[in-house]
């Protein structure tokens, strides 16, 4: 049965349309899951009878926004919050101290961090993700997105190219079901998860050609996921120039970088999405804006691991190249948290400063970040990423009472350097409140923290990741492989 909703006398409405249109004293009209009408309060009203409307909801103390959407998440990673020291670079962080988490997680632990993990999102305002896929089946993220209503990307994370030997902290179990015997048989499951889930929960779910990247992945998978995400209609996401030590270690092995060696095999194309790519050159920019590749960065992650988005990164950049590049987390264990606001602020002034340039970047590319150009980084924005007609009911409305509006002038500016998610009253997916009167529908969360607490505790201890002689460096694949 068609349900029809207005939100009416908005003090502001960001459509973040191609104009980025900012309307004040604004109305939208919602049925089922679409935005049917948006415009000045008085215009909208003239349009439509009262009666017509199952509910009328008073916006005048509230903001709007598209939802925020993740380009780039770890949800296998939600329980080890805290876990990983802030002294590792990218490479031992993943290979002794991520590796061995995956390890000794089960598939129960995947499911309530997935759980948790969408649950803070939608407190947080994120309407829709990229995940990079579960250790197990895609099903797993995909019984947690049916419980939280959000919508998301996952599938199954894959490698083919494991170490010569084992590291200390890995399972024989893990390097089993997390490395393929080779390129040709993790395509054809991968294959099976995409064929399986994407589409599901009325459209929710879309399932990609996920792979992790970089050393663990042949150059036969990197190119090969692409291809068959483009045969499948779907993306693809995986790691790569993520780091200098990475760049570095390429320019070693195959006398060029990361993103050139991926090119000259022919890899690289518009449903590729690059997570992080902070070790870039100028030529590489070039080369990614002609292949329409999207890129996801994750500026919390940069800081705490080091990869040097500050120094040698070339966002801005990639940018003003016609790159598109939308905002990440990467996860609760690189960024804290799963706070596309705070992913905004420090992109909308990191770049500034390390540029000693105030315009070096700004709010509205922040918001955009988080939003239509994270949506056109999914392959989704003739569905999300702004609010106009025909587009999906996916936006966040926030409590203009909360003191960090109080008070305020320029929104946008308040939004992205004063507000922080407190201020958010509701989160909406599909033309549905997902988190409202400060509570996730469906979600006991008392008890899903406490579930989570205990799980991620015995993971850790499983995992040994509470002992003190955890490496803090790698060398791992810098020799063969």
């Amino acid at each position: 049965m068609s349900k029809k909703v207005i939100i009416e006398n908005l003090q502001f409405l960001f459509t973040v349309d191609d104009n980025d249109n900012v309307m004040r004293d604004a109305s939208i009209v919602i049925e089922d899951s679409f935005i049917t009408d948006i415009g000045p309060a008085i215009e909208v009203r003239a349009r439509h009878e009262r009666s017509s409307f199952d509910l009328i909801k008073d916006g005048s103390m509230l903001g709007i926004c598209p939802g925020f959407i993740d380009s780039h998440v770890h949800l296998s990673e939600t329980l080890s919050r805290g876990v990983f020291p802030d002294n590792l670079n990218t490479r031992a962080w993943v290979f002794h101290w991520a590796k061995p988490f995956y390890a000794f997680i089960t598939p129960e632990d995947e499911y309530y961090g997935a759980l948790l993990g969408t649950t803070e999102m939608l407190r947080a305002g994120t309407t829709c993700f990229l995940d990079m896929g579960s250790q197990y089946d895609p099903g797993i993220t995909v019984k947690a997105m049916k419980k939280t209503g959000i919508r998301g990307i996952t599938g199954r994370h894959a490698a083919d190219n494991k170490p010569e030997e084992i590291p200390r902290g890995w399972s024989q179990e893990m390097v089993e079901h997390h490395f393929y015997p080779n390129a040709e048989i993790a395509l054809i499951e991968l294959e099976k998860c995409v064929t399986k889930y994407n589409g599901a929960l009325d459209g929710r779910v879309r399932c990609w050609v996920n792979i992790e990247g970089k050393e663990p992945c042949s150059l036969e998978l990197h190119v090969g996921a692409r291809a068959l995400a483009e045969k499948l209609g779907v993306g693809t996401t995986y790691h790569l120039a993520t780091s200098i030590e990475e760049a570095e270690l390429c320019e070693s092995k195959h006398n060029c970088w990361p993103i050139s060696r991926i090119n000259k095999a022919g890899g690289l194309g518009s449903n590729l999405v690059i997570a992080h790519c902070a070790a870039a050159k100028d030529e590489e920019i070039l080369v990614m804006s002609e292949k329409q590749v999207k890129v996801a960065f994750c500026p919390s992650s940069s800081f705490k691991l080091g990869k040097g988005a500050t120094s040698i990164g070339k966002y801005p950049q990639m940018i003003e190249a016609g790159v598109t590049v939308g905002l990440g987390t990467d996860g609760v264990s690189a960024a804290g948290n799963l706070n596309l606001m705070r992913q905004m602020f420090l992109v909308a002034g990191m770049f500034k400063d390390s540029h000693v340039d105030p315009t070096a970047f700004d709010a509205r590319r922040a918001l955009r970040a988080a939003t239509i150009e994270g949506a056109k980084t999914l392959q989704w924005d003739d569905q999300i990423g702004s609010l106009e007609i025909g587009k999906k009911a996916d936006f966040i409305l926030f409590d203009l009472n909360h003191i960090e509006w109080s008070p305020y002038y320029d929104p946008l500016q308040t939004l992205v350097f004063s507000a922080s998610t407190s201020t958010i009253s509701e989160t909406w997916v599909d033309g549905v409140p997902c988190f409202e009167k400060g509570k996730v529908r469906g979600v006991n969360e008392k008890q899903l923290r406490a579930k989570a607490r205990k799980l991620a505790a015995e993971a850790v201890i499983r995992a040994g990741l509470h002992k003190e002689d955890v490496p803090t460096e790698s060398t791992l694949y810098d020799e063969g492989n």
